[in-house]
């Protein structure tokens, strides 16, 4: 009498076919031994994956109807999950710009009825970036939203493999030599705007603090310097700081020992909140002495004292568009505008 025992690594098709005269039900692996396949083959069968071969489907196919086998249909869900779903990219979760997208493609994937996952690239050093690269590559993964505001970012997706469907935000104009869909705020243009308001209430020049980036001079920073430039104003060094407060403070302590000083342009809101300490502890006002405006407009700025001039930028509409784009067409987007509240101030005349 011929026992049957379950298929694994050395199962083989007599084994397989027992299942199918009733003595137990087939298992996934039941069906590989039939066709001859892996028993991942099969799975990417059962999730409509478009890399297997036609022929290869087709005797999947057949092996299941031989077998009557008939899909965990718990297991089959978790697994059209992970592959019909999302998965951003991006070096950080916290910073506003950043967790507002990742906001938006959450809200609009989940829309959609999509799942949406978090991949965090810690640095843009070679492993960390081919780490997640040969992740992203798995077909489980689903499609790609990569934030590349910076050069983690950037590098992934670079790296990036053809095959691998992806949308990245990115600064404005996107990054230079990738031909891939990218999708941005035209922040260069409004960073023009703050700064040709500061000249409009009399700044002789405006000085920017600004924030990391992924290419040598941010949109931002450009944006400024055009407007600068466009006036005939002196176009002063650029003061870098970091992602952190304590840096940020550290730029505006050196600015506010600078008399000439009247009028900043920070690279995003926490950056101006810093900068405004710093004139407060050297007793310089704000507007009164110094003009301060920001970028973001975070949910807060509108209740700092002052309240803070800045740029608005729809983050979330960004991911919105994001999932937009690889599901079908992203819709267009609002460009950034500057508003006006209590930070700025005409310059007062001795």
């Amino acid at each position: 009498m011929r026992t049957t025992s379950a298929v694994g690594q050395t199962g083989g098709v007599g084994d397989a076919e027992s299942a199918a005269e009733g003595r137990r039900t087939p298992q996934i692996r039941d069906v590989a031994a039939v066709a001859g396949v892996s028993h991942q083959t099969v799975s990417r069968v059962l999730n409509n994956s478009p890399k297997v071969r036609p022929a290869t489907r087709q005797l999947v196919m057949e092996a299941m109807e031989r077998l009557q086998y008939r899909p965990n249909r718990a297991a089959r869900a978790l697994g059209l999950g992970r592959a019909n779903g999302i998965t951003v990219v991006t070096s950080n979760t916290m910073l506003y710009g950043y967790a507002s997208v990742l906001q938006g493609v959450e809200e609009a994937a989940r829309v959609q009825g999509l799942t949406v996952g978090v991949r965090v690239v810690e640095s843009e050093s070679t492993e960390e970036v081919r780490a997640t690269v040969e992740y992203l590559s798995d077909p489980s993964t689903g499609r790609v939203v990569v934030v590349a505001f910076d050069p983690a970012g950037a590098g992934v997706l670079r790296a990036l493999p053809g095959g691998v469907p992806v949308v990245a935000a990115t600064e404005a104009g996107g990054l230079a030599g990738v031909e891939r869909p990218m999708i941005f705020l035209d922040e260069r243009e409004a960073a023009a705007d703050a700064t040709r308001h500061l000249l409009g209430l009399g700044h002789v020049t405006v000085h920017h603090v600004a924030i990391p980036s992924e290419a040598p001079a941010s949109a931002r920073q450009s944006g400024w310097r055009d407007a600068l430039l466009e006036a005939g104003a002196a176009v002063p060094e650029v003061v870098s700081a970091g992602w952190d407060a304590r840096s940020a403070h550290e730029a505006g302590r050196r600015l506010a020992a600078d008399p000439t000083v009247t009028a900043i342009l920070c690279g995003n809101d926490d950056t101006a909140l810093a900068v405004r300490r710093a004139l407060y502890e050297a007793g310089r006002d704000v507007p009164g002495d110094v003009s301060i405006v920001g970028f973001d407009d975070v949910p807060g700025a509108a209740y700092w004292t002052p309240a803070l001039t800045t740029v608005r930028m729809d983050f979330v509409a960004l991911g919105r568009a994001c999932v937009a784009a690889l599901t079908g067409e992203a819709p267009p987007l609002d460009a950034p505008r500057l508003v006006v509240r209590e930070s700025t101030a005409s310059v007062t005349k001795p």
